[in-house]
């Protein structure tokens, strides 16, 4: 079950030529693929390109009909792997997965790809995550592209552009038998809009037609001596038919006058940034056209030489916006400008920052910096002062405004898990814990702080492998249910049982890859009709030879959660200690349950909704609950009673009846304050009367409580 369904909008893919489609860049990039004629899609979850995926699950009636195979891949490897079909056919593929990460979990398969070369078109769509609000280490696709010899796309973001970025990135690919990227940002996967649509393809030649004629090549497997001559057709005839492709067919865009003091090299993603800029500046209209030329490299690799020079023809400074770092494309410009005698001054970091997004304040700030520097008359008379702001000074939050950091949605089972881990800890002392990419990531900050590393998807157990050779305390790894499919079965649990790694493992099944939007797995329990689920996690880790395998199916059973983890800390068995920690991820339960509910209550049917309280007369005001428990529901209340300053704890409205506080509090045996009040919608009429007789008696006795009350007048 995900995130989000887009079952009526991907309707729109069968729209025909002429026809106006309507919808975000993940829409527009499907219907691209279609109308490019694609053989087979896959890719694996991961933002920004999640929804694409969902997209594609949403779509896959609509590829069947046209012939089009459909993968949700396990892994970023195995979805790069799935584009061999393109090396000796002339089949075009397309595959997608989140930017840097993803890159590096496929980079096996995506250097063979580019050393063989491709047959058919290839493309390899690439969600860039990079900002403040990235959930991955800062750092760029566009290293590969270089490394392997990939072309690289970074097509505007808007829909027109995004969808010729698709017909050009196959062309491209196969004019010059190289797999191409295509870079899109989350603005340009969310980013809304419309275009002239075409009619789709069906594939001139498909996986079937492939299957029936089988072809090989020993010219295209990646051995010796082939090896050492794919790297020499890489450079002597990929990448100059590359470059000629790219001219002739005017995959980069020039806008602005021809001659003028100044111009400016944009990375394509980044045009709106800029041309945002250069209008806050009064330098560009509301429609774009601009007084500054600028140089769109929607192909940010490889540049073309001749194109670049020309553009810096009459110019005596350019200004290059690179967003992240290093600054390869700066690099490489001041290169050309170099062995072309230029005595142009090229600029780019100087004026803007070497990391970071390039946020519109960012872009403005740098835009501005430059033009004051280069050509302050094309400036406003009021900008053109060199200490002039365009902008009134900001405060500085930061000593006043806390950081918020990520944290375990209200409801979260996975919270309970690591409040037992907590208390196991508070008996048994601190234990060296490795973390894992996933939701469970967040238990590394308060009120939990366990764990402190993280080394890849899947490979949480894997990072402890070193301090499980035995010592006074075991050593402890979390690994959640995607990223266990997505690579740890072999390279965390398969490394643990072949070297008799002693540490315990604990497995936070949550029903779904649930970090990436609730996308179904092999140990999902939900039927799902095109996949293949309810596979069990403790039978595979079982099959791969774990004899210590414990299974709890409610973890927010805090008592029965700490006591097998006791268990596994101290057990003499020999080999690693497998615990498999399921309950079904809330937001997606709640996704699945509310409709459901909200249906029955205005049905007029009977239902219980479970609700948790504290009362305020017993809480102590301790506050221990709150830190082993960190739920966002789960806050402070400052009462009126003059006799008591400290707050007490107070459960609000976004409670989902978890009921995770109370069992937290019962397994650290805390205090009784916690209570369960079921709501009941549309009540029995024995209930009603049951209700308003329990009313009455409550009020009578607040009301003699009322009457016996002494009161002080003041004279």
């Amino acid at each position: 079950m995900a995130e989000r369904s887009f079952a009526k909008e991907v309707q729109k893919l069968k729209i025909g030529d002429g026809e106006t489609f309507s919808g975000e860049g993940i829409l527009a990039l499907t219907k691209a693929l279609l109308e490019a004629g694609v053989g087979y899609v896959g890719g694996y979850q991961g933002a920004p390109i999640s929804h694409l995926m969902d997209v594609l699950a949403d779509a896959e009636e609509i590829l069947s009909e046209l012939g089009v195979r459909y993968e949700a891949n396990a892994s970023e490897a195995a979805a790069a792997a799935m584009l061999a079909a393109s090396v000796h056919y002339p089949i075009r593929g397309a595959v997608t997965f989140k930017g840097a990460v993803g890159v590096n979990v496929a980079s096996d398969a995506l250097a063979n790809l580019s050393s063989s070369g491709v047959t058919g078109g290839a493309l390899v769509i690439i969600g860039e995550d990079y900002g403040e609000g990235s959930s991955i280490m800062q750092e760029r696709s566009h290293a590969f592209a270089m490394k392997s010899q990939m072309w690289l796309l970074d097509p505007r973001p808007n829909l027109p552009s995004i969808v010729q970025s698709v017909h050009q990135g196959f062309e491209l690919s196969e004019a010059t038998n190289t797999p191409v990227m295509l870079m899109v940002r989350i603005r340009s996967c969310h980013v809304t809009g419309s275009f002239t649509a075409k009619d789709n393809k069906r594939p001139p030649f498909s996986v079937k037609d492939a299957l029936a004629n089988p072809r090989s090549d020993y010219a295209r497997v990646v051995l010796p001596p082939m090896s050492y001559m794919q790297e020499h057709d890489k450079i002597n005839n990929r990448w100059p038919a590359a470059q000629a492709y790219i001219r002739e067919h005017g995959l980069n865009e020039m806008f602005g006058p021809r001659e003028a003091p100044v111009g400016i090299v944009v990375q394509g993603g980044m045009y709106n940034g800029a041309i945002r800029a250069l209008q806050r500046l009064g330098l560009a209209d509301i429609h774009g056209e601009t007084e500054i030329p600028l140089y769109v490299l929607n192909v940010t690799y490889p540049l073309v030489n001749d194109e670049f020079l020309e553009f810096c023809e009459g110019k005596s400074s350019v200004l290059v916006v690179e967003e992240g770092q290093p600054e390869f494309i700066e690099q490489a410009l001041g290169s050309m400008l170099y062995k072309a005698g230029s005595s142009l001054a090229l600029h780019g970091k100087d004026m803007l920052p070497m990391a970071g997004e390039y946020t519109g304040q960012v872009m403005l700030d740098g835009l501005e910096a430059f033009l004051k520097k280069a050509a302050p008359e094309l400036l406003p008379a009021r900008l053109r002062a060199p200490n002039s702001e365009h902008k009134p000074a900001l405060p500085d939050l930061s000593k006043t405004v806390p950081i918020r950091p990520p944290g375990f949605c209200t409801g979260c089972p996975e919270r309970p898990i690591f409040a037992a881990i907590k208390l196991t800890e508070m008996e048994r002392g601190k234990h060296q814990i490795a973390g894992d990419i996933g939701c469970h990531l967040f238990a590394t900050l308060p009120p939990f702080e366990i764990g402190g590393s993280t080394m890849g998807y899947g490979l949480g157990p894997a990072s402890n492998a070193a301090f499980d050779g035995g010592g006074e305390k075991r050593s402890i790894s979390i690994l959640g249910d995607g990223g266990f499919w997505h690579n740890g079965l072999s390279s965390s649990i398969g490394n643990a049982v072949y070297n008799k790694s002693d540490g315990v493992i604990v497995i936070v099944d949550n029903f779904y890859s649930a970090a990436t939007g609730g996308q179904d797995i092999l140990s999902s329990r939900a039927d799902n009709a095109s996949k293949a689920t309810g596979h069990p996690i403790t039978d595979a880790v079982k099959g791969v030879g774990v004899k210590w395998v414990r299974q709890i199916d409610r973890t927010y059973d805090v008592p029965k959660m700490r006591e097998i983890l006791n268990e596994a800390l101290t057990t003499d068995h020999v080999g690693p200690k497998v615990i498999v920690a399921s309950s079904e991820c809330m937001l997606n339960k709640q996704r699945r349950e509310k409709p459901l509910m909200n249906k029955a209550i205005n049905e007029g049917r009977r239902v219980e909704k479970p609700r948790f309280g504290v009362d305020e007369d017993i809480c102590t005001g301790d506050h221990a609950c709150i830190r082993l428990s960190g739920c966002p529901s789960l806050s402070l209340k400052k009462l009126d009673d003059p006799l008591r300053d400290d707050p007490v704890a107070s459960i609000d409205q976004s409670c989902v009846g978890c009921g995770n506080c109370g069992e937290v509090a019962d397994a650290a045996v805390l205090c009784p304050s916690f209570y369960r009040a079921d709501v009941v919608h549309n009540p029995a009429p024995l209930e009603r009367a049951l209700s308003g007789f329990t009313a009455s008696v409550i009020s009578w006795l607040q009301s003699r409580r009322t009457r016996r009350r002494i009161e002080f007048v003041q004279g």
